[in-house]
């Protein structure tokens, strides 16, 4: 069994570290600007494996003595969603890091509804069969989001 959620204890840092470094390319390929703002905003949504709302990064950003606005925290929330950096979790209004950055994808969300951690999967049958569908009633697809709820495997053993 393949597990998409990290194991307890996994070394988290690493997951930020490789995130900033695959968004520092992104942006450089894309000749966007990385602000500090921007950064620090991607840095506390990679801080956890789960969805994180808008006013929980405001909050966040307001203990680190950071003086900030929504308006602020939506826009570098804006620019992260359009680059492919994060996804937005509709059913929860929140965001998580994507670790496939660098490529286009439709991708399944898996929510666990206990612990609150997401995980990204990238199943290519299931995207090829949702564009089929869309080419088939001739639907031009913006956006894709399949979000899957249940419990992540250290939740159902417990």
């Amino acid at each position: 069994m393949s597990d998409l959620f990290p194991k307890k204890g996994h070394d988290h840092d690493r997951c930020v570290h490789s995130a900033l470094a695959q968004a520092e390319k992104v942006c450089d390929a894309e000749n966007a600007r990385f602000t500090d703002m921007r950064r620090k905003v991607f840095t506390l949504i990679w801080q956890s494996h789960k969805a994180v709302t808008a006013y929980e990064l405001l909050d966040a950003l307001t203990a680190e003595g950071q003086r900030v606005q929504p308006p602020t925290v939506y826009r570098a929330l804006e620019f992260l969603t359009e680059l492919g950096l994060v996804h937005r979790i509709e059913s929860l209004n929140a965001y998580f890091g994507c670790d496939r950055p660098d490529c286009e994808h439709l991708g399944q969300y898996f929510i666990c509804t206990d612990c609150g951690r997401v995980a990204e999967a990238v199943n290519e049958e299931m995207s090829n069969a949702v564009r089929k569908a869309a080419i088939g009633v001739g639907f031009t697809i913006q956006a894709t989001t399949v979000e899957i709820k249940g419990l992540c495997h250290d939740c159902a053993t417990h």
